[in-house]
């Protein structure tokens, strides 16, 4: 008799898509409007202030990987 594993509430399963051979082609005029489309999205969120926290972690990192280039 096989038992099966309980699922937990709220518990999903990842469905996986198999990528083909050779990656799709956008053409010239959806690229464009792609670019478009996501500098619209994402200029305001460039302007805005960063946490003072985030930003001491981000120093801490470049100054990290500058001592181990050295």
């Amino acid at each position: 008799m096989m038992s099966e594993t309980p699922r937990r509430a709220g518990a999903f399963t990842l469905r996986t898509i198999p990528i083909p051979a050779q990656a799709p082609v956008l053409d010239e005029f959806t690229r464009r409007r792609l670019g478009r489309e996501l500098r619209a999205l994402y200029d305001p969120v460039i302007d805005e202030a960063i946490d003072p926290r985030l930003a001491e972690l981000l120093q801490q990192l470049e100054t990290d990987r500058a001592d181990s280039e050295n």
